[in-house]
């Protein structure tokens, strides 16, 4: 069964995500609606990944969904039409939900980036707009945390390319690593499709990963102490990606050999912390 035939529950569930783990600290009502917001954003992710499906009806339906989100007319979808009901809800703009498609589209084509800013538009769609409309559903208060969830969706991003370059190589083809870094370390396309480690990769991976963990740094001093309260589960997403980026970096980046990630006892542990802070008023 895809996920298309999936509810968002389910979809939730199935996935077994790190952003679905950090959503049991939410209220009921808030954390239905992250999950129905999820499951949105898995769905056209699946769309744009479908290895059975050509990219033109990968556009074609893709466009449709972006249509739809920005006229607000439900097409009959499940998942979509349950989303739709969220600008509405917590008074954030449509066109939001249509970047994020438009970002996940880009996938289908686009399997290269020439500079870090080129890829830093492209994060900007499909990470830091998730954390914006994440915010608007968590419930901030103050408008300078709209900086943080940007400046928090890229420090995910990059932790996500990082973790990712050697299984997006072989799986698709696709390098997001800006080619001028690639150009700068003196690493070759054939390397990473190849699975080719080095001390020269290394040194890229190094360096773009200081870019990860200074967008962190900048989503902590972006958090208005007012807010904190509110993004219980954005910390608690921003502690397990960090601590993946971190774990990483010390075990000199197996890219080709394993996707690093945290035991469930670890994710486990940080979000008993974070729950615990919360409920002691510390945040």
């Amino acid at each position: 069964m895809n996920s298309s035939q999936l509810s968002s529950a389910q979809i939730a569930q199935k996935a077994k995500s790190n952003l679905a783990f950090a959503l049991g600290c939410l209220p009921k009502e808030r954390k239905r609606d992250m999950i129905t917001f999820y499951a949105f954003c898995r769905v056209v992710d699946d769309i744009a990944d479908d290895p059975a499906v050509n990219e033109a009806d990968k556009e074609r339906e893709l466009s449709h969904w972006k249509k739809c989100v920005l006229d607000g007319t439900p097409p009959g979808h499940s998942i979509l039409d349950e989303a739709l009901d969220l600008p509405k809800k917590y008074g954030f703009p449509r066109a939001w939900m249509a970047e994020i498609i438009e970002g996940v589209a880009s996938d289908i084509t686009k399997i290269r980036y020439q500079t870090f800013e080129e890829l830093l538009g492209y994060c900007y769609k499909v990470a830091s707009v998730v954390g914006l409309v994440s915010i608007e559903i968590f419930g901030h208060e103050k408008e300078e945390t709209r900086e943080y969830a940007i400046q928090l969706g890229y420090a995910l991003q990059l932790t996500n390319i990082i973790r990712d370059v050697g299984q997006d190589a072989r799986d698709t083809g696709r390098i997001y690593l800006p080619q001028e870094d690639l150009e700068k370390f003196g690493v070759t396309e054939t390397d990473l499709l190849s699975g080719i480690p080095s001390e020269r990769l290394n040194k890229l991976l190094d360096f773009e990963y200081r870019r990860a963990r200074a967008y962190y740094s900048a989503a902590q001093k972006a958090l208005p102490p007012e807010d904190r309260k509110h993004m219980v589960a954005s910390e608690i997403m921003s502690e397990i990606y960090s601590t993946i980026l971190e774990k990483l970096k010390r075990r000199r980046y197996p890219i080709f050999t394993q996707r690093v990630s945290l035991p469930k006892v670890q994710k486990a542990w940080i979000l008993g912390k974070h729950l615990l802070r919360a409920k002691m008023g510390k945040y």
